[in-house]
């Protein structure tokens, strides 16, 4: 993980968001909230208290309102390589969350402190040999029954692939096939995994997104979720 990377975009990161996801027309606040919203109802089918969750790889802490509104009671900690992001964060959201920086091989916590760990859109900016092993230290920082939950770009939209080679912060992007993502998390001692596809129809066709709810078995959104237990 390359912290001079994110450093240099941190500034101007939502605005170049904005103009990177044009055609979907949605603002990049849609696409935080929606991640959260499904984490909640992920979590809701399964576990009546979340206390302490974990954002891998925050950035700007476009995802901090989000948590704050769908988990109220929880203690919401926010890492990054950033250090330069983290002081955004910090300052848009002072409060609301602990901004914490992280080397970009182990994470500043003991074992088993966090009932959910989430990360939107991290894993791709991350050289894929890496992968296991950082998913290894999210798993170690999670409670017996804690959940992670790995959003990413799916490589199988060509939409989305538009938007990756035309983005300057992805500039050294690779991106994950699902099934590349599920693999890791087994190898990393992940459980009870499950994949979903999401976003399949811009703004202008959201009188449609309510079909989102059967689709997410077809690899063609232009993003997906891996999910998985600790134990």
């Amino acid at each position: 993980m390359d912290k001079a990377e994110f450093d240099k975009f941190a500034e101007e990161y939502r605005a170049m968001h904005v103009a990177n996801i044009g055609a979907s027309g949605e603002t990049p606040e849609y696409f935080a909230e929606y991640k959260v919203r499904d984490v909640a109802q992920l979590v809701a089918k399964h576990e009546p208290v979340v206390s302490r969750i974990l954002d891998f790889g925050a950035g700007i802490g476009s995802s901090v309102p989000y948590f704050c509104q769908y988990f109220p009671a929880a203690e919401l900690t926010c890492v990054d390589v950033s250090d330069k992001s983290l002081a955004i964060g910090a300052a848009r959201f002072p409060g609301n969350a602990r901004f914490e920086a992280f080397d970009g091989r182990r994470l500043p916590f003991p074992d088993n402190v966090f009932d959910l760990a989430f990360a939107a859109c991290v894993f791709h900016h991350i050289p894929h040999a890496e992968h296991i092993d950082l998913l290894q230290e999210l798993r170690r920082v999670l409670t017996p029954r804690g959940r992670l939950i790995v959003f990413e770009h799916n490589p199988f939209n060509p939409l989305t692939v538009q938007a990756v080679n035309t983005c300057p912060f992805d500039e050294n992007a690779r991106l994950i096939r699902a099934h590349t993502m599920r693999y890791h998390f087994v190898a990393a001692g992940f459980r009870d995994l499950k994949v979903r596809y999401r976003i399949f129809f811009p703004r202008a066709l959201r009188i449609l997104r309510p079909l989102e709810t059967l689709l997410g078995w077809l690899p063609l959104g232009a993003q997906y979720y891996v999910a998985a237990r600790k134990h």
